[in-house]
């Protein structure tokens, strides 16, 4: 656990790539880790050597909606060293074949606009803009938008 929170911390402190601006610490990654240990919404983890590099969650969307229980939120994060080397969409593949065996419909992946690297990969996959709210993060006095990308299993 501690290395997907270290991976997650980066992230989080480099900005843009999540929403998040304080680092997780011991206790609010233990809760947050905790939602991932049943089956319906697994998290899957690329390692080499031993070492986690990267890792792909998959969420509920709006949970407690069951309406929405057919669709997923997947996030994935890989560490500074490791990127632009293909582990995003060996993750993102393996997340893909898990919500199909899963029985999910629809898969968002909610990305800030900033993040180039991953809008291509989901444009990649055949992930499609569905949404782009404007404006709503503000990082340091830096605005930036939601997109919300989609894909029909």
């Amino acid at each position: 656990m501690e290395s997907i929170v270290a991976i997650y911390n980066r992230a989080i402190a480099a900005k843009f790539q999540t929403a998040f601006t304080e680092q997780l610490d011991a206790e609010k990654s233990a809760s947050w880790f905790s939602q991932f240990l049943d089956k319906v919404y697994p998290m899957f983890v690329y390692t080499e050597a031993d070492e986690v590099i990267g890792w792909l969650s998959i969420s509920p969307y709006r949970s407690g909606r069951e309406a929405l229980r057919y669709t997923v939120e997947v996030s994935y994060f890989i560490h500074p060293d490791h990127q632009l080397q293909g582990i995003g969409q060996k993750l993102l593949q393996h997340g893909l074949d898990a919500c199909m065996g899963l029985n999910y419909k629809t898969v968002l992946a909610i990305i800030l606009d900033k993040n180039i690297a991953s809008i291509r990969l989901m444009e990649k996959f055949g992930f499609e803009k569905w949404a782009y709210l404007p404006g709503v993060a503000d990082f340091d006095g830096v605005e930036c938008g939601h997109l919300y990308y989609g894909l029909r299993l």
